[in-house]
């Protein structure tokens, strides 16, 4: 019996040892990577925090992005990245005139040249539980933290609706989707928004 105690006490601690290591070796590869996280706290248009995002670097030009929310509406919602770190719940869309919350959050974050559905900052829809909480985890190599945080920043926005991420088969729509779903997937409004720091 002591010797099968003083072997499972050996083994612990080596597996301590190596797991130690392997947190070392994953802090020192996020490190390389430029960077170990960034976060945002998503506000509803009355400034109620009601979510929280974290972006890490998950190595090898991939980042894992978490996110928690509640006192959403059940089903699906437009969940994306939008390229300027401003969340002004009063915004005024200068092309209409008419008060457009979060609209200084601008357009969906994108480092090519796509439309809809392959911007850089589209992420997977949001679904949210009957009773309005949501929580999930995706990872993606379309970006990395240091250009989310370029010199405007950027912002998580949580749509009202749901996301088609602009498809839409040639039956429903024989000329295909229009200009602003290809820009929005149709998602709706800005429920609630938080500035990625």
């Amino acid at each position: 019996m002591p010797l099968r105690r003083t072997h499972l006490a050996i083994a612990t601690v080596l597996a301590a040892g190596v797991a130690a290591v392997g947190v070392s070796a994953i802090a020192e590869a996020t490190s390389a990577q430029g960077g170990h996280a960034s976060s945002a706290v998503i506000r509803d248009v009355e400034g109620n925090a009601i979510g929280r995002l974290t972006i890490a670097n998950q190595g090898y030009g991939k980042s894992r992005v978490t996110v928690s929310a509640r006192g959403l509406s059940e089903g699906f919602h437009g969940f994306h990245i939008h390229a300027t770190g401003v969340c002004d719940p009063k915004a005024v869309d200068p092309s209409t005139g008419n008060v457009s919350p979060f609209f200084t959050a601008g357009g969906h974050f994108n480092l090519g040249q796509g439309t809809h559905g392959a911007h850089s900052g589209d992420l997977p829809p949001l679904l949210a539980a009957g009773d309005g909480t949501s929580t999930a985890s995706v990872v993606t190599d379309k970006f990395r933290l240091g250009q989310l945080n370029d010199a405007d920043g950027s912002a998580i926005i949580i749509h009202a609706l749901p996301d088609n991420l602009a498809h839409i088969p040639e039956r429903y729509a024989p000329n295909g989707p229009d200009d602003a779903t290809k820009r929005t997937g149709d998602a709706g409004g800005r429920f609630a928004c938080g500035i990625i720091k």
